[in-house]
């Protein structure tokens, strides 16, 4: 059996629910060899009502741990997350070139769960520029996606299909944006856009705030599946019921958060690593 190995270049999240713990637990759940590159470590406090703490990597750093990754030959995929910086960011879009590296979730992270300020806000006109244009898909939520298609507010359907539109125009080939319970609609709704066709994913929504790492666990379900051979499509829908299910079985972490739990599929379905 041939190993398929997935890359996430992403910040480390010490509470183990989302960044880089997140994609790796995710890879293994698909039967892939999970690799990563570190760009920042978050870390909260506990004695502030779990502020977070962004503390980024040097990008000098970030190269000499893709060059170790990229030393084992080539790649099946690959996912970012949150990147620490602009010069990370010009980093990444070079070694994507260097390496040719075929399949690219980029997802444009923006903001810690729980905080409303933006993490490195220059970091949006660099994902732009830089990240979108190689991108085989891009999975923003309705805030990212609101800024890198410079909306004043994605918050209806109508809306997400304007932002995946403004999106696509700025070189990524797909994007899905993530409106999940956040729509004011009876259902989960996620919204993909190849340039022409627009494909909606419905879904049940589940009550809980036991949904930590959710976007993460959704784009690397993602990689994963294109690293495995799925069309983007079909990577989208797995990686949305994936993720579903790991939100329903989420549970909590301490009282400031609560994690989905990444096994909760390939216990609800023993047919993901067929």
């Amino acid at each position: 059996m041939t190993i398929k190995k997935v890359l996430t270049v992403a910040g480390s999240d010490s509470s183990g629910g989302a960044g880089l713990q997140a994609d790796l637990k995710t890879f293994e759940e698909y039967g892939t060899f999970g690799l990563s590159a570190i760009t920042a470590i978050v870390t909260m406090d506990a004695d502030n009502h779990w502020h977070h703490h962004v503390h980024p990597i040097a990008s000098e750093l970030v190269h000499e741990q893709l060059s170790t990754i990229f030393s084992g030959g080539s790649l099946d995929a690959m996912k970012t997350g949150m990147l620490g910086s602009v010069d990370t960011i010009k980093l990444v879009s070079n070694v994507i070139d260097k390496y040719d590296v075929k399949s690219v979730v980029i997802d444009p992270v923006m903001v810690c769960k729980g905080e409303n300020e933006l993490v490195q806000p220059e970091n949006g006109q660099a994902m732009r520029e830089y990240l979108l244009p190689r991108a085989t898909i891009v999975t923003p939520n309705l805030f990212e996606a609101s800024q890198l298609s410079g909306m004043a507010k994605v918050s209806t359907v109508a809306d997400m299909k304007e932002a995946a539109k403004r999106i696509i125009e700025l070189g990524a080939e797909h994007v899905v944006i993530k409106g999940g319970k956040s729509l004011e609609d009876q259902n989960a709704i996620d919204l993909l856009y190849d340039g022409s066709e627009f494909t909606l994913y419905e879904s049940e929504k589940i009550h809980t705030n036991h949904n930590h790492g959710a976007g993460c666990t959704f784009a690397a379900a993602i990689a994963a599946g294109l690293a495995k051979g799925l069309s983007v499509e079909a990577a989208v829908a797995k990686a949305k019921a994936f993720t579903a299910e790991g939100i329903r079985s989420g549970f909590a972490f301490n009282q400031f958060v609560g994690p989905v739990w990444h096994g909760a599929y390939n216990k609800a379905d023993q047919r993901l690593l067929q």
